[in-house]
């Protein structure tokens, strides 16, 4: 447990830029790699770091399921609509995480993508809406992908309910984000940036928001937003209940759960944290051989069905997919210059199988929660060893095998 400090409001940090921009990027420690958040100028990484023969996929260690889905303290009409979503049963960090949030206590969520992380927040959550209309509930997420896939993933629960949602993300048109945040609505998910923007424009008031989700805080850590985050959290009603979701628990997070949550209890699933499922591997480029003409031959091959590579920039992205179209092969790229609604459009025709190559980023990669990724290529090495384990981790989910290429030389 956490000692519960003074006061549960902190003092407003002056200063927020007009477009919302994150002042620092955050900072953190080497791992037992030796690799940090960021690596030193010119320093190389291992490349045996991307070796790893992986092991036998077993059955995840069998968690006891205290919670069947008719025992939930749940509004009836919620667990209908679970029971029409077709979940069968909890999984752990559900089991676990919603009696919690139902007795309004803050939480501190150890758990990757994958786990059912979303649905153990937005269940509770939406059956205390449906006792209370009164209700605001604020979620803040690193990437508008991950913003729009909590929004899909609410509107499945609640088609018949009566409740409505604002998607609050850079990228999309702000007047009409704004436009909507006009209409009755009792959920707000968004990201940092676009959150404080519309709060300096005062189109957005968190002061009545009691119900607070900060997902993927580690990520939102890494890409700059904890100051931000302190600054949401500051003028969200003094009587709050927080949910904060982390794959990692870094210092500066640790810091930020003593200052603004109270009391707030630990749960961790953190299954597959090694990747060891993930067989992977090096592709070395011999000397005079085309990258692009490797990576052809790859995909040529079988069991290569649904592939993510990863580039170090949007430039490189969009020129790979260029020379992968060409070939033939179906494939387009996401990244943070394309438009809000063609990345949303591209993620789905490669859910779907419309494309089975998608070309990203690792920004615009973060919080995707593809199933069925059958490999991830690193057609450029990645930055530090923490990218590497993220992009991987888009590959061998939900107890599957997976495998990941690193492109060499």
């Amino acid at each position: 447990m956490y000692r519960q400090t003074k006061t549960r409001q902190s003092r407003v940090n002056k200063g927020w830029s007009r477009n919302g921009g994150p002042k620092r990027r955050g900072s953190g420690g080497g791992n037992k790699y030796g690799q940090g958040r960021r690596n030193p100028a010119g320093k190389k990484m291992d490349i045996n770091l991307f070796i790893n023969k992986a092991e036998s996929v077993e059955p995840a260690k069998v968690l006891e399921i205290k919670n069947s889905i008719e025992d939930l303290k749940i509004d009836n009409r919620l667990k209908q609509a679970i029971v029409e979503r077709k979940y069968s049963k909890l999984t752990p960090i559900q089991d676990k995480t919603i009696p919690l949030v139902l007795e309004g206590k803050d939480i501190i969520g150890l758990a990757n993508t994958g786990t059912g992380k979303t649905a153990a927040f937005l269940i509770p959550l939406i059956h205390k809406l449906l006792s209370n209309p009164r209700e605001k509930v604020l979620i803040v997420a690193p990437t508008r992908e991950l913003a729009i896939q909590i929004e899909e993933e609410f509107y499945a629960f609640v088609k018949k309910l009566n409740l409505h949602c604002v998607v609050i993300v850079g990228g999309a048109s702000a007047q009409r984000q704004i436009s909507q945040l006009r209409r009755n609505h009792s959920v707000v998910v968004g990201t940092p940036g676009r959150l404080k923007d519309l709060i300096s424009r005062r189109k957005l008031v968190l002061s009545d928001f009691n119900k607070v989700v900060l997902d993927e805080a580690d990520r939102m850590l890494d890409m700059g937003f904890i100051n931000d985050i302190r600054e949401l959290l500051s003028l969200v009603a003094s009587k709050r209940q927080v949910m904060l979701f982390s794959a990692t628990f870094p210092r500066e997070i640790e810091n930020l759960v003593e200052q603004f949550l109270v009391d707030p209890v630990k749960v961790s699933f953190q299954e597959n944290k090694n990747s060891k499922q993930i067989e992977q591997n090096i592709v070395r480029i011999q000397s005079g051989k085309n990258k692009d003409d490797v990576l052809h031959d790859l995909l040529n091959q079988k069991f290569f069905d649904k592939v993510l590579i990863f580039t170090r920039t949007k430039r490189g992205a969009d020129k790979l997919t260029k020379s992968l179209s060409y070939r033939g092969f179906k494939a387009d790229s996401i990244h943070g210059d394309k438009p809000h609604n063609k990345r949303q459009r591209v993620l789905k025709m490669f859910k779907s199988n419309m494309v089975n190559i998608l070309v990203a980023t690792d920004v615009a990669a973060r919080g995707l929660d593809i199933p069925n990724v059958s490999h991830v290529i690193n057609y450029d090495i990645p930055e530090n060893y923490d990218d590497y384990i993220h992009r991987i981790g888009r590959t061998g989910r939900a107890d599957k095998s997976g495998n990941a290429l690193t492109m060499i030389g």
